[in-house]
């Protein structure tokens, strides 16, 4: 190879990538732009190891301009320091890594406006697709919709009353099973708490828990509303606590983070988590197991979610399996009541 292909010159081109690699610059571009025509694959070689030799970096702009989009994923979330997304966003990378894509990452900070915004900044990149992790909000539909008109994918992780594709897994029927566990262990009482009612995720999972602990033979006695936070949980159990919990209850928080929050403000009150009061969550993160009780809680596949999320916008006449069934694994944050 001519290693000063461009030497003196300003930007490295394709041009001076298949001169660099003696091919042409249909191969060059077969090989660095993404294109689903095979190459053989000494010439992919090739074209690889001169584009890193001079430094070569792909122009998505001009690519967005010729194909109509760029090899672009937008992954929204609320935030980054909830385990839940950093899971999904794991499983969105992996899926990008396998099929050559670029992942960006915008944070709402659960700001109506702020969303907006950044999907209409976002539709100016291009992307083949935006992917939500676990939240819709009213006023996105509009930027939504003009996004899907110019070609782009919009899929949801959980579920959506707008008509967008979704990656989803039973929330109903996990937390159905999580609270016929809860009642087969002995417990009668329960408490949830849980967020804002339009957040469809974590509401089929109230309105699951509410059916299998009563069917199971007890009472959800409250269903209290604190923002999707381990400080809003914490805050709701606090308050809880204060006004009288009953020894032997169990408070369901519909995600773990929430559910450590109320294991925090048990402990916090001198009460004891799984003997006085029993708490358990819904997801399976990390920390759910490594916290003093271990937290009982629904296993649920998140970064399988976010991987089938980003195969659903890059692939989307594929085949997409349903999830499989969600797993109750039962901690000793809730004991059995003799």
């Amino acid at each position: 190879m001519n290693a000063t292909a461009s030497s003196g010159r300003g930007a490295v081109t394709l041009h001076d990538v298949a001169r660099e690699a003696g091919v042409s610059l249909a191969t060059a571009s077969r090989v660095l732009n993404g294109s689903t025509r095979k190459v053989a694959e000494s010439y992919r070689v090739r074209v690889e190891a001169a584009a890193e030799q001079l430094g070569y970096t792909a122009n998505l702009s001009a690519q967005a301009t010729a194909r109509g989009s760029a090899a672009i994923v937008a992954l929204l979330v609320s935030g980054i320091t909830d385990p839940y997304v950093g899971h999904v966003a794991a499983g969105v990378a992996t899926g990008a890594h396998e099929t050559g894509m670029l992942v960006t990452i915008a944070i709402t900070g659960r700001d109506p406006e702020r969303a907006a915004r950044l999907v209409r900044a976002i539709r100016g990149q291009r992307p083949r697709g935006l992917l939500l992790a676990g939240w819709m909000v009213p006023n996105l539909r509009s930027e939504l919709d003009a996004f899907t008109q110019t070609g782009g994918k919009v899929v949801t992780v959980g579920p959506n009353d707008a008509g967008y594709d979704v990656v989803t897994v039973d929330n109903v029927g996990g937390g159905r099973h999580l609270a016929r566990e809860l009642a087969a262990l002995g417990y009668r009482d329960a408490v949830v708490v849980a967020t804002d009612e339009s957040n469809l995720v974590y509401e089929d999972r109230v309105t699951g828990f509410t059916e299998g602990f009563e069917a199971g033979g007890g009472t959800v006695r409250r269903v209290v509303r604190a923002e999707l936070s381990r400080e809003g949980a914490y805050r709701a159990a606090e308050q809880l606590v204060a006004d009288g919990l009953d020894e032997g209850t169990v408070v369901f928080g519909v995600s773990d983070v929430m559910a450590i929050g109320v294991a925090s403000a048990v402990r916090d009150a001198g009460r004891q988590v799984g003997r006085d009061i029993a708490v358990a969550g819904f997801d399976d993160i990390a920390p759910a197991r490594d916290i003093g009780p271990g937290l009982t809680t629904v296993h649920v596949p998140l970064e399988d979610l976010g991987y089938r999320g980003l195969r659903r916008i890059v692939d989307p006449e594929g085949e997409h399996p349903e999830p499989s069934a969600l797993e109750v694994v039962v901690r000793p944050s809730t004991p059995p009541r003799v």
